[in-house]
């Protein structure tokens, strides 16, 4: 099969598609031959050498596909060759068959599009997990979305909107403030001319959000605190802005809030189960009623990840960039 591999870390022109042995489906698990994988953040971070693969994760990237299921492996119960998938991964998406864990593996959203869907598994549940399993957001309560227009930004407006909540989004630009407008944003802030602290404070009378969801770690931590409400929950997803940040924990206890960093890619399988299965039961019928949707940037095949990486890399996305093995 062809699949992406980094050469040695560096930009886009790192990547390169090899051909390597098909995988095989062990004990409880899968082969999926891949429709689509979507491109992230963290994806990225793996090909500039800072985001290792968990242990025994596949080094090819990729982190959520679609497909069909190709093969089964002993003690596999609940799929079937050709079965249309979606897939959350630990790596392996980029590329023409991917093998994944039963549990990790949910049905194709009624009436969505293969290749949109190779979009979705990673972003659905990061926020599903952090936002609503984790910081439990709750109808009539405050999200601040820090990267709005991004796919785990896009995601996240509309599953907030969906459950009853107030969003206000950072963005860098008014196409990208606008487009996040249009999927529900109720506050939408340029950060590069607003302190987003002096927004949200504005926006909510002075009470803050809730939860806040962030992608930039250290550079935003100080602010985060001072944007949370009483009872609010920071809810840490990434590190663009650094690693080590200071905090002032008298605010954070005069405020009874809470700070929690929680990645999803180097969890068990169990863990990981319990979010897909979650996902299906609270989130798929929102996609089969389109209440939500995927947003997609852009769509390359896979011989020209290169493109599909530098569109991260310059953030000129609005939305997921597929890849279409």
């Amino acid at each position: 099969m062809r699949a992406v591999v980094v050469k040695e870390p560096g930009g886009p022109e790192a990547l390169d598609v090899v051909e390597l042995e098909d995988p095989v489906a062990g004990p409880g698990a899968v082969v999926v031959e891949v429709v689509a994988a979507g491109v992230n953040r963290a994806d990225v971070l793996q090909r500039q050498g800072s985001y290792a693969p968990p242990p025994g994760a596949s080094d090819v990237l990729g982190l959520e596909a679609s497909g069909v299921v190709a093969e089964v492996g002993d003690g596999v119960t609940r799929w079937r060759v050709g079965d249309p998938v979606v897939a959350l991964l630990a790596g392996g998406g980029y590329a023409e068959k991917v093998v994944v864990p039963q549990e990790q593996v949910a049905p194709l959203p009624e009436g969505m599009d293969p290749v949109h869907a190779g979009g979705i598994m990673e972003v659905a549940a990061t926020v599903w997990s952090n936002v609503f399993m984790t910081a439990g957001l709750q109808p009539g309560e405050r999200l601040l979305v820090h990267g709005g227009a991004s796919g785990i930004g896009t995601m996240a407006i509309q599953l907030a909107k969906a459950f009853g909540a107030w969003v206000a989004v950072t963005a860098g630009s008014e196409e990208k403030l606008r487009a996040c407008r249009e999927l529900g944003a109720d506050l939408a802030i340029n950060y590069r001319e607003v302190d987003f602290v002096e927004g949200v404070r504005a926006a909510t009378e002075g009470k803050g959000v809730d939860v806040i969801l962030d992608n930039m770690g250290a550079a935003y931590l100080p602010r985060n605190v001072s944007a949370l409400a009483h009872d609010g929950r920071l809810v840490v997803i990434g590190l663009q802005g650094g690693i080590k940040g200071e905090v002032d924990l008298g605010a954070l206890l005069s405020k009874r809030a809470s700070i929690g960093a929680y990645g999803l890619r180097g969890r068990p399988v169990s863990q990981k189960g319990e979010i897909v299965a979650s996902l299906v039961e609270s989130v798929w019928p929102l996609f089969a009623d389109q209440t939500i949707s995927p947003v997609i940037h852009a769509t390359f095949p896979l011989d020209q990840v290169q493109d599909a990486h530098r569109v991260l890399d310059e953030s000129g996305n609005i939305g997921k960039v597929v890849l279409t093995p």
